[in-house]
């Protein structure tokens, strides 16, 4: 036997979360591993194409992000290789249901306006936005990206084909042309579901339209994931109506960007005690990103974007959203990280409205209408440093919880989980605090995602799996993205492979292109 690669002499953490760390060699032939032990008499014998020496360095599974804006970036731009730089060989798309397959051209344009705050801006050979079939888009990524992706059906662009922006329940009819939508994609290899029911349309779905979705999902084996319905319910009776459809649908559910602390932690004992199939992720850090519009109250959202722009501009409107602001948005900290302008990318809120000499909340309302809902800002957790230090801590260990980035890309001044949020998770949890082992890290970045999502032959070490590989150095690994300086890259990392092509090798970016449209297995 002849290898095309061989990793020699490496700590091997087999992404199963029980194995412990042991050494031994890997031979790869093409896409797979095809033998995990002493190959040294191969070696000698120049039974191989390539070697990498991987001694005192750690190999694991390539960490898959379950929750990440890259699905554009992948096909080129600045943070193209920003999820390789720390280790992920497989993102899923449609983060919070956003997707554009299946709208005509001018209901598409108007879903990239309300979605741009977490891409940027439109490159210029997609402007036309037409994939009528789910193929259609999954077409896009043949060829061109450096990690895998891997579909869901995204509810906000089923619900939008069907129904347009309607703030009211679906109909018979709607229903049953939305559940062919879904059909259609999990026909074509979706892993479930994602929902974002904060975000316009899907924040219009009633229960009803919800379980019956998650009933032609779960037929097919897949899962419900979703950004849960915080601003109209509230945390607690979010997770409540996520228990009652994992109950009515008979499905397993996953719930975005989630931490333990008081308002969670008695739910997640609730789950446990009558074994609820629900798991959840976290980014682990103490703030999160999103459009400044989702801080207002939720029926001035509605519509378009340019409906929900008119809107605000109404007097009643406006003293209405900043009275709101005033109550509901945490401004000491947060930073402004993309305006459809260019202007304030930066800057705290707080300074930047000193420097126009506006109340926070009056500039905050105006910022959203002048840049026409077109703005993203980083939030903190309205709660001290140290209390957040401590729920951080308690969500990292929960066994219920896996790893996902929430990355933003393309965009000025992103938040610097995009860059940083898995070799965190080493560095801070494992090295320095060493709440986890490094067997259970990488558990939760690799074989826990893997295993949840349908993703056979990922996530996981062992003779027949494809050779999506990280190779680390246990003492280094560290990320760098700061609060004012986002956009840099993890140290630590050597070599990064991908269906068996190396993307990083000795912490430089190659050329090589081997990402895949994973399919749920």
């Amino acid at each position: 036997m002849i290898f095309d690669l061989i990793l020699q002499g490496g700590t091997i953490i087999d992404g199963t979360g029980h194995q412990p760390a042991f050494s031994a060699d890997i031979g790869i032939i093409g896409e797979q591993i095809v033998a995990i032990t002493d190959l040294s008499e191969h070696i000698r014998s120049n039974r191989y194409s390539q070697v990498i020496d991987a001694t005192n360095q750690v190999i694991c599974p390539g960490f898959i992000d379950v929750h990440v804006h890259s699905e554009i970036s992948l096909l080129g731009g600045r943070d193209q290789y920003a999820g390789i730089l720390q280790g992920v060989t497989t993102q899923l798309l449609a983060p919070d249901g956003f997707g554009w397959s299946g709208l005509k051209p001018k209901a598409a344009r108007q879903f990239w306006h309300y979605t741009q705050f977490a891409y940027g801006e439109l490159p210029a050979e997609l402007q036309n936005l037409n994939w009528p079939h789910p193929e259609d888009y999954l077409d896009v990524f043949r060829g061109r990206i450096p990690a895998n992706v891997c579909p869901q059906v995204p509810h906000c662009a089923v619900r939008l084909a069907v129904m347009g922006w309607e703030n009211r329940p679906a109909t018979v009819e709607e229903l049953s042309r939305m559940e062919r939508l879904t059909e259609i994609w999990m026909e074509v290899g979706a892993v479930g579901i994602c929902l974002g029911l904060d975000y316009q349309p899907s924040a219009n779905a009633d229960i009803n339209e919800l379980v019956t979705l998650c009933r032609t999902v779960q037929s097919h084996g897949g899962l419900y994931a979703a950004h849960i319905r915080y601003e109209l319910l509230g945390r607690t009776k979010a997770w409540q109506e996520t228990i009652d459809i994992s109950r009515q649908a008979n499905i397993p559910v996953h719930i975005s960007h989630e931490r333990v602390d008081s308002t969670t932690r008695n739910i997640l004992e609730q789950v446990d005690q009558e074994s609820i199939d629900l798991t959840f992720e976290s980014y682990l850090y103490p703030a999160g990103m999103t459009h400044l519009a989702m801080r207002l109250p939720m029926d001035l959202q509605i519509g378009t974007p340019a409906e929900m722009i008119n809107r605000l501009r109404q007097d009643k409107a406006k003293d209405r959203a900043i009275r709101f602001l005033e109550t509901n948005l945490e401004t000491d900290r947060s930073i402004i990280g993309y305006t459809k302008s260019g202007k304030y990318v930066g800057l705290p809120l707080s300074l930047a409205a000193k420097d126009a000499g506006q109340p926070v909340a009056e500039f905050a309302y105006n910022l959203v209408v002048e840049e026409e809902g077109i703005e993203t800002l980083i939030m903190f957790w309205p709660i001290p440093p140290n209390e957040a230090e401590s729920v951080l801590n308690e969500t990292a260990v929960h066994p219920r919880m896996m790893v996902a980035s929430d990355g933003i890309y393309e965009i000025p001044h992103p938040h610097p989980r995009g860059y940083g949020c898995f070799a965190q998770f080493i560095r801070k949890f494992v090295r320095e605090s060493k709440l986890l082992t490094l067997e259970q890290a990488i558990w939760k970045m690799s074989g826990f995602p893997a295993k949840r999502f349908g993703l056979k032959g990922r996530g996981e070490i062992k003779e027949g799996s494809s050779a999506d590989l990280v190779v680390f150095d246990p003492t280094s690994i560290a990320d760098r993205s700061t609060w004012a300086d986002p956009i840099q890259p993890a140290i630590g990392l050597n070599y990064v492979l991908v269906n068996g092509e190396i993307v990083l090798a000795k912490g430089t970016i190659t050329s090589h292109l081997p990402g895949r449209i994973l399919r749920r297995s």
